[in-house]
């Protein structure tokens, strides 16, 4: 009797890396089963068996995307000891990542689901969760520069924190619609003007 071949070996990792891009690219809801399987070049069964369902697979999807891309945005946010200084890094590596054309437009955490609400799916708590860790992490940096001196004591950390995430939210939409590297660097610019200006203004 024909020995029957063994299987070809399934690179778990680069089917991830796979469908990271696609759901990157197209969002959770708009990124068909089909579209998966094809892009990840296995069959229904042995993506169920390697991932569980559709939904862990885009959790694990947005844990790579965390562990890989942009890292070098929040790297620079702690790295740079003056808050002007890491503030302008931290939105200048977001517009130059924004806008690499190696990659999807925009940022993953922002984009990949439809925003929350009654009938939204759980996914979209998966990228909230993410968004909020990357709020209190500009938080803890502005608070890092009130403990320093370099911000007054009464400043506003949570307010400047939901300022600055919220540009960089706007920065991946804009760069979804097509802007160019050279617009979002100057919205990167402006928004280091704003907090030169904060900080001198409580000088």
């Amino acid at each position: 009797m024909e020995r029957r071949g063994r299987p070809r070996a399934f690179d778990r990792d680069a089917a991830l890396q796979r469908a990271m891009e696609l759901f990157w690219e197209n969002g959770f809801e708009e990124t068909s089963m089909t579209d998966l399987t094809d892009a990840m070049g296995i069959a229904s069964p042995s993506l169920y068996a390697a991932f569980g369902s559709k939904e862990a697979l885009f959790r694990e999807a947005v844990d790579r995307y965390k562990g890989c891309v942009g890292t070098e945005i929040w790297e620079a946010l702690d790295r740079e000891p003056d808050i002007v200084d890491a503030i302008g890094a931290f939105l200048m590596n977001t517009a130059r990542s924004y806008s690499d054309e190696a990659t999807p437009r925009g940022c993953m955490i922002v984009l990949g689901a439809r925003s929350a609400g009654p009938s939204s799916h759980p996914v979209c708590d998966t990228l909230k969760r993410h968004r909020a860790m990357n709020l209190d992490q500009l938080r803890r940096r502005f608070e890092r520069a009130v403990a320093d001196r370099q911000l007054p004591t009464q400043f506003d950390c949570a307010a400047a924190a939901a300022f600055y995430a919220s540009l960089q939210h706007g920065m991946s939409i804009v760069a979804r619609d097509g802007a160019d590297a050279a617009t979002l660097e100057s919205i990167a610019i402006a928004g280091r003007r704003s907090c030169a200006a904060s900080r001198d203004a409580g000088a």
